[in-house]
């Protein structure tokens, strides 16, 4: 595509929207060498899994890890709705429970006569006034006065949550065939600069892991002075997808993780502090609000309250960028932003997988097309930040914005 210039690519969180992802790279990655990867979340996952590939067709590999790896076939699926990696941590669920039932501070406040006493006095209150016997005051007497007073239930219920557990399943097993499939040492050997965030509850701040180090010199307007970047391995890309309550949290030496997607997309402003020769950036953010839809299950209920904090998230931090690099007048290149689908949904599913990558082909082809029309592959030389994108939602004052439009089927 002409001179070479240096681009980047940033990946963001979307778990089973994950399918985007691959088809944009299936797009892109034959006509567009990208230098810097800045990932989050399963964006990481794609970034790592595509570089760690070897020879051709590195797209075609990628989608077969996480179709063979990852992603559960529709059938069992049906019946199944998890993916084939979120796994229950039966040793350490175990070793909770036995830690919980051998603590003698743990059997304090069972039993509490006057919420007893006062549980009989609501009882008989309920059973004499007919007009309370609709289904919201009969839950509230039920969770309040059978459930909360008896010693039994409340010794189940605090050992349920009140354990050392912080997650419903657990992916971070470095020795396991899984995790030593990816050829982490490979990172180390190829030319692009790779990097993921994970959200340190030590530091109470965003870290950053890399295949290499930082290159040099660094961009003299830095926002913030930090010590090299780690080097990426299993148990960091473990750490930046570790979303609370979904996956436990990763113990990295005296550090404890969780995923930095909640806190920053993909570190749009490191992506620039330490890479300020950049001519273009590329966003792939998978995830928007327009996606979310009335949740038919609990499956659908958990899978969209997770997907709409990281939309809106990643929805705001793109739009911040935009404007700040406008504004700050230290950086004039190009943004291209991919449309996001939001006829994907958030199922770990083959048909899900496929669905998404067929979409996001589409998407990465109108955005390409659009981009090629515009720029012709070359360097943008406005002097002023250029933004393409899909859709015109908050356009930064004074930049240039090419609205891509529908995107049209590839040919076979």
């Amino acid at each position: 595509m002409g001179d070479h210039m240096k681009r980047a690519i940033t990946l963001g969180g979307g778990g089973p929207a994950a399918g985007l992802h691959l088809g944009v790279l299936d797009v892109l990655t034959p006509e567009i060498e990208f230098d810097v990867w800045a990932l989050s979340c399963i964006g990481a996952w794609v970034g790592v899994i595509y570089n760690q590939c070897e020879g051709k067709n590195k797209a075609e590999q990628t989608y077969a890890f996480f179709r063979n790896n990852i992603f559960r076939n529709n059938a069992s699926f049906s019946r199944f709705p998890l993916n084939t990696v979120f796994g229950t941590d039966w040793g350490d669920n175990w070793l909770a429970f036995l830690q919980f039932v051998f603590n003698a501070k743990n059997y304090d406040n069972l039993v509490l006569p006057n919420e007893i006493a006062e549980s009989f006095r609501q009882t008989i209150a309920l059973l004499c006034d007919p007009s309370r016997w609709n289904s919201g005051d009969v839950n509230q007497w039920i969770l309040n006065h059978v459930m909360a007073p008896n010693p039994f239930i409340r010794l189940l219920t605090s050992m349920m949550y009140l354990s050392n557990v912080n997650g419903l399943s657990r992916i971070c097993y470095p020795d396991s065939s899984f995790m030593k499939s990816i050829k982490f040492d490979r990172l180390k050997e190829i030319k692009p600069f790779l990097f993921h965030n994970a959200f340190s509850f030590e530091t109470r701040d965003i870290e950053l892991f890399s295949n290499k180090p930082v290159p040099e010199p660094r961009a003299p307007f830095k926002k913030s002075e930090k010590p090299d970047y780690k080097r990426i391995d299993a148990e960091t890309l473990c750490a930046c997808s570790a979303l609370p309550f979904i996956e436990t949290t990763v113990m990295i030496g005296d550090h404890e993780y969780c995923e930095g997607a909640l806190v920053d997309t993909v570190n749009f402003w490191h992506l620039l502090d330490d890479h300020p020769d950049l001519d273009e950036i590329w966003v792939s953010r998978i995830v928007d609000a327009q996606q979310i839809r009335r949740p038919k299950d609990l499956h659908d209920a958990l899978a969209n309250l997770c997907q709409l904090f990281a939309a809106t998230v990643g929805e705001d931090d793109v739009k911040l960028f935009e404007y700040h690099v406008k504004e700050d007048k230290k950086w004039t290149g190009t943004i291209i932003e991919v449309c996001v689908d939001s006829k994907i949904d958030f199922e770990w599913s083959h048909a899900n997988l496929d669905f998404g990558r067929e979409r996001g082909r589409l998407a990465a082809q109108a955005a390409y097309d659009k981009y090629m029309k515009v720029t012709g592959g070359k360097k943008n030389d406005t002097g002023a930040v250029r933004i393409i994108r899909c859709k015109e939602d908050i356009v930064p004052p004074g930049s240039t914005v090419i609205a891509a439009g529908q995107a049209q089927p590839l040919p076979l």
